[in-house]
């Protein structure tokens, strides 16, 4: 807290100098700019008594079109902005005839000489179609047919004697016998079926029983709990190092 600031600190912490001049005023901000600054503020006095310089007015001139420049075809008063493909016809093009070919052109295409044009929707009887008579041919035609009432027929009928008495012939006895068999076919066996007698009086074989026998194994519990896991073997205790093991088990001396 008590550090004094270098030159270069002072200098640094300077604030920048503010150019706008009082006479300016306040600039406020536009009423339609969204929140920002308007570039358009008053104009002095002096500046409305000002006079451009040469270079000014120099500048200040529009470029002029060279010579060979064309202007472009009146834009249409309702085209948007687009240019109109309406231009002014020139009296030479007034004034000119047309060829013969043009005006074949120019003709509409006739229909053909036996074109017929499509009847109306209502048509007009003539009047001897009116005043004409059907034949007798014609009206047993238009008769319509008479059937009776209710079924034909009952369902059940009986049957002729001749129909009972009749024979069929040796081809019909043919076509009428049923598809064979093939020679050693057996039909499936049921679901159920009975054992024998000689498969209840069986007797399993030695090899059978033994694979038969379901494998023993011990318990989880006791597979790994292992009471005789720390005690020491007699061998192990009559046990003595070689060289080597004792030689590694000394432990390392550090100065």
């Amino acid at each position: 807290m008590q550090a004094e600031p270098s030159p270069r600190v002072h200098q640094l912490a300077v604030p920048k100098k503010n150019f706008r001049s009082l006479s300016d005023g306040i600039k406020r901000i536009h009423v339609y700019s969204c929140g920002r600054n308007s570039v358009i503020w008053d104009v002095s006095p002096l500046a409305m008594q000002a006079e451009a310089t040469p270079r000014v007015m120099e500048l200040s001139r529009f470029k002029m079109p060279p010579p060979a420049y064309r202007e472009d075809r009146i834009n249409h008063a309702l085209s948007c902005g687009r240019e109109s493909p309406i231009w002014q016809v020139s009296a030479a093009a007034k004034r000119a005839r047309d060829k013969h070919s043009l005006e074949a052109l120019a003709r509409p295409k006739t229909p053909h000489r036996d074109y017929q044009p499509p009847r109306e929707v209502e048509t007009v009887v003539s009047d001897n179609a009116k005043k004409a008579v059907a034949s007798p041919r014609l009206e047993s035609l238009a008769r319509p047919k008479s059937r009776p009432d209710g079924p034909f027929r009952d369902a059940k009928w009986p049957v002729s004697d001749l129909a009972r008495n009749a024979t069929a012939t040796p081809r019909q006895l043919e076509l009428a016998k049923p598809k064979g068999l093939v020679d050693g076919y057996q039909p499936e066996r049921t679901v159920q079926w009975e054992v024998t007698r000689a498969a209840r009086r069986t007797v399993a074989t030695a090899r059978t029983v033994d694979l038969s026998r379901p494998i023993m194994r011990a318990t989880m519990d006791h597979v790994q709990f292992n009471p005789d896991a720390f005690i020491v073997s007699e061998a192990a205790k009559k046990g003595r190092c070689p060289p080597r093991i004792e030689e590694l088990a000394q432990p390392i001396t550090r100065s």
